[in-house]
């Protein structure tokens, strides 16, 4: 089953895709937005209407980010071994992490599938990252490895769009994570049962129809599991919060020269069993 969420005019909706049509949830639940079905344990009663005849079709609205207002989004950082050697090679000091390392992102920061990304008027150093993301089902507290997964109500793609130069200001990456509209999601909510393995899947990243990120999920350092529970520990999930799960090797910064998006770029996020993630690049007005 894949979910989004989407305006329908200037009203915020959620409901199942189905080829290129969207069966609307808002009328049929009550719940009031795609995270408040997955705090109501809701995806089962969802599963329900999804024979049922659409609505409308994708193309009449608007897309939002999956989870527009998820309440916690974190990401992994150097998730991958490839991009951890690259990443060392470009010179940054990074030793082979022992836990996963995990930063805050902010949902401001989100742009839908179709909407374009902000390159910020303060840095052209505008840099991609693909990442599977996961969206969290069931929230908890201290969650074992061997149950992680039941906690997971599925997939999406992230870019995690990264303003290298403001990255690199300290050794806290936030600032250059958290320029508002950098961070493409979506298009949708996949459920695990359409997705099989996902640990092995195929992550791409295509700009201007040039593959630079070709990576695999099998290539994670630590997996969805392992990842859902070390964030548990520090604090609770909840559900419809999403991980960004790290990014494989082929970043723009680490390479020579660099390649940093820049206005009129076309960025597409591709994920084996997920779908494509693909933004526009503008310069921001302010």
């Amino acid at each position: 089953m894949r979910l989004a969420s989407y305006l329908v005019g200037s009203k915020a909706e959620f409901g199942i895709v189905v080829g290129d049509s969207l069966i609307d949830l808002s009328a049929r639940t009550r719940a009031s937005s795609l995270r408040t079905l997955l705090g109501a344990g809701g995806l089962a009663e969802a599963a329900r209407f999804a024979a049922e005849i659409p609505d409308r079709s994708l193309d009449s609205v608007k897309l939002l980010p999956v989870i527009p207002d998820c309440a916690h989004c974190y990401c992994v950082g150097v998730n991958y071994e490839d991009h951890l050697r690259e990443v060392q090679q470009a010179g940054v000091a990074r030793p082979r992490p022992k836990q996963p390392s995990l930063f805050i992102r902010y949902p401001e920061t989100f742009v839908a599938h179709g909407s374009p990304l902000l390159a910020p008027k303060v840095s052209d150093d505008l840099d991609y990252e693909a990442e599977l993301a996961v969206i969290v089902a069931k929230g908890g507290r201290y969650i074992p490895r061997e149950q992680a997964m039941d906690h997971v109500a599925g997939y999406s793609c992230f870019n995690d769009g990264s303003v290298r130069d403001w990255q690199f200001h300290s050794s806290q990456v936030t600032s250059g994570k958290n320029f508002v509209g950098t961070g493409g999601f979506g298009p949708w909510l996949v459920t695990p049962d359409e997705i099989g393995d996902a640990g092995d899947l195929s992550v791409r990243l295509v700009v201007n129809e040039q593959i630079l990120q070709d990576g695999r999920t099998s290539d994670m350092l630590f997996d969805v599991a392992a990842i859902v529970s070390y964030a548990s520990a520090f604090l609770p999930l909840q559900p419809g919060d999403v991980i960004a799960t790290g990014t494989p090797a082929g970043v723009g910064f680490s390479r020579n020269p660099p390649i940093f998006l820049k206005p009129g770029d076309v960025c597409e996020v591709r994920i084996e069993g997920v779908g494509t993630l693909r933004n526009g690049i503008v310069k921001a007005a302010e």
